[in-house]
């Protein structure tokens, strides 16, 4: 009879990268084969903004992401309360990209 181990990955989180980045837009493009999730920091006041981080990512593992944030959204918010929604969307904000830098 053959046992079902379960095989873990060991996860490794490096220095650099467990300092992390703060971003307050996220711009999300896709193509049919992936999505592509840019993570802007941009400060007010200053007419530049620079992309911190891009993800691309196959789709079925998007919506596992999707999955993951709204259960954890779901969490929080039954610990610490409902999170308020912007007041705006990202749309109406006026931020122009160049379309160089956008996602396909």
């Amino acid at each position: 009879m053959k046992e079902n181990k379960k095989k873990q990955i060991k996860i490794e989180l490096k220095e650099e990268v467990a300092q992390g980045n703060y971003v307050n837009l996220p711009i999300i493009g896709f193509s049919q084969a992936e999505f592509i999730l840019d993570f802007i920091k941009i400060i007010p006041g200053i007419p530049k903004a620079d992309v911190k981080s891009r993800m691309i990512m196959s789709p079925m593992h998007t919506k596992n992401l999707l999955l993951l944030l709204n259960a954890k959204i779901k969490e929080y918010e039954k610990k610490f309360g409902k999170i308020q929604s912007p007041q705006k969307n990202i749309e109406s904000q006026n931020i122009k990209l160049p379309d160089d830098v956008l996602p396909n």
